[in-house]
């Protein structure tokens, strides 16, 4: 039945006893005489009451004949002491009942409101943070609706994702005029999903389409599908695509889109009803979701090895967009789209700022813009110079400056040692990022030291030469130490752990170990959220050994690998730590003997002619 229905008919219920009600009040007015009680008393010596009905404060009664065209009577009951002495002076009176209604009401609604004026301050409050309150709007969408003055982003404010953009271009083209977009028959994709790495700019991207299409934007979170109560998710869903098929053309963006998309029974001891029933509303939905209305599903991951199978089919999310990190192309892009915002010396040159920052995300380097200007305003610059984006670099990198931490002599001279081991291993090995700066003054949580390569290019591919030289810069912390002291110190086991890794991977993921052959013994899971984790596939207890062997036996030849190159450099790794310990922090421009070989040898050359 339609709503209009059921209100009108409501009304007609109301009317029909409001009639009744005063019917009966009617009647009663008519045939009723009420009467004060010295009138009562005179009836009553007159003999013209027939019958009476005594109550706790009136008195109902029959006449014996109609008075006034009245047969019955009520009165009040006074105090019979009372009314004989009125009587006696023939005064006429009447009893008065005190109305306690109002009082009796308040009793009752007064301590309602405290108790309602409590949950709403408290218990609301309390219950709407664990997702228990609004129990009218319970399956109502949360989404933030942005319309179209609200969006100002545009493809121009995104860098270093051409191909990104590229894809999502079309999905602008179709939202500005489908018909046209659909004039061969092709149909725009129902779902795109974002899949990146955190911080490269999918949510970005998601409000530049909107922007560029001039559309409305739907934007929420996967988890605020997710509820206590079973059922509430599934009916957000609901809302959230109702509200967008209203406002078409549009755009609907469901950020984190693993926190309601998780593989359904992939772990069976922590079932959630309520997800897997959000899960299957929102596949219902993009079954029965037709994009040819002007409502476009955006989405975006960086976890898409947890989804469900069901949501990658085609039919639902027919194209998934890769939003990786930016090539140094890319980061030079990016800083051209922050830098704006600062005051840049004209002498920074961005080309080697995006050289230094391999492997930063779009957020890195909004991050890093941003600390530079930091730097450039506590020491009361002018403007921001490449010193600035330098120093803001080992920030990012290596974190604070622990200078208030105070190492003994001994201490400084190990870590000293320990840092030019590194540089000067990496200043003899060929393909390896010339050394940019070293330093010996402590940072972040643990780190007493550092030694920061400059990538020359972006590498995709890696040699077995490659990561053996990686794994040789690694020890040459501990073959210093070696070399010079006879002994090691806890200094260099976050080197030990990247080289261990590195080994690892050679052996049992790409193959690299000829003993065990070219298949792999270890399967990688989680590709962008932190650090890689490889499970080993079922091999034997034989081959498990084999493989640790392989990996001890890499590890230890990068060690042996980096006291012979250190050896060959004795007099060099003393002069270095001596300058470092001098200076603290010096460059290939104050000690030549860490700048690369090959620019060694030219630089000879260059002296001899």
């Amino acid at each position: 039945m339609e709503k209009k229905h059921q209100i009108n008919l409501w009304y007609a219920f109301a009317a029909i006893m409001a009639l009744f009600l005063f019917q009966s009040w009617w009647e009663a007015y008519k045939t009723i005489e009420p009467i004060p009680y010295s009138q009562f008393e005179q009836y009553l010596k007159d003999g013209k009451i027939d019958e009476i009905a005594i109550k706790e404060n009136t008195i109902e009664g029959k006449f014996r004949e109609p008075i006034n065209n009245k047969d019955y009577f009520t009165t009040t009951r006074v105090d019979l002491p009372l009314a004989e002495q009125l009587t006696k002076y023939n005064v006429k009176f009447t009893g008065v009942i005190q109305s306690t209604f109002l009082r009796d009401l308040l009793s009752w609604i007064v301590p309602m409101l405290l108790l309602f004026g409590l949950w709403a301050f408290f218990i609301r409050r309390i219950a709407e943070k664990q997702g228990l309150g609004g129990m009218m709007t319970v399956g109502k969408s949360k989404a933030k609706v942005y319309v179209e003055r609200g969006i100002e982003t545009t493809f121009d404010d995104v860098a270093g994702v051409d191909e990104a953009k590229r894809e999502l271009q079309e999905v602008v083209d179709f939202l500005r005029d489908p018909k046209a977009y659909g004039r061969l028959g092709a149909r725009v994709p129902k779902g795109i999903l974002l899949v990146g790495p955190p911080g490269t700019g999918k949510t970005l991207l998601a409000r530049a389409v909107a922007g560029e299409a001039n559309v409305a934007f739907f934007s929420i979170s996967g988890s605020e599908f997710v509820e206590m109560f079973v059922g509430v998710g599934a009916a957000r869903v609901r809302d959230l695509f109702e509200q967008a098929r209203k406002a078409a053309p549009a755009i609907i963006f469901i950020d984190e889109l693993d926190a309601l998309g998780r593989a359904r029974g992939s772990n069976p001891m922590m079932a959630n009803d309520e997800k897997e029933q959000t899960l299957n509303q929102l596949l219902s939905e993009l079954d029965g979701f037709d994009p040819s209305v002007g409502t476009i599903l955006l989405a975006a991951t960086n976890r898409p090895e947890i989804l469900d199978p069901a949501l990658l089919r085609a039919g639902r999310f027919d194209r998934q967009v890769l939003v990786d990190r930016p090539d140094k192309k890319g980061r030079l892009a990016i800083l051209k789209v922050h830098v704006p915002k600062i005051r840049l010396d004209p002498e920074t040159d961005l080309d080697q700022v995006a050289q230094l920052t391999a492997g930063f995300s779009g957020a890195d380097l909004a991050t890093l813009v941003n600390e530079a200007a930091l730097m450039a305003t506590r020491r009361n610059a002018n403007s921001v110079t490449l010193a600035d984006f330098t120093e803001a670099i080992e920030r990012v990198i290596a974190g604070l400056e622990k200078r208030s931490r105070v190492l003994s002599d001994k201490e400084r001279k190990t870590v000293a040692y320990h840092e030019m081991g590194h540089a000067l291993v990496a200043a003899n090995l060929e393909g390896v990022d010339p050394v940019h700066k070293v330093s010996i003054i402590p940072r972040g949580i643990g780190a007493l030291g550092y030694t920061i390569q400059r990538p020359t290019e972006d590498r995709f591919l890696l040699s077995t030469t490659d990561l053996e030289n990686r794994m040789t810069v690694l020890m040459g912390g501990r073959a210093a130490e070696k070399l010079i002291f006879d002994q090691i110190s806890t200094g260099a086991s976050d080197d030990l752990q990247k080289a261990t890794e590195i080994a690892r991977e050679m052996v049992a993921r790409y193959g690299m170990d000829a003993t065990l052959g070219h298949r792999i013994y270890a399967q990688q899971r989680q590709q962008f959220m932190g650090q890689p984790v490889a499970d080993m596939v079922d091999i034997s207890q034989e081959t498990m050994r084999e493989v640790d062997l392989a990996i001890r036996e890499r590890v230890e030849a990068a060690f042996e690998n980096a006291v012979k190159i250190l050896k060959g450099h004795h007099e060099d790794l003393e002069k270095g730590a001596e300058l470092l310990l001098k200076n603290e922090t010096i460059t290939s421009d104050d000690f030549p003997a860490i700048s690369p070989a090959s620019k060694r040898k030219a630089s000879e050359t260059e002296a001899a002619q």
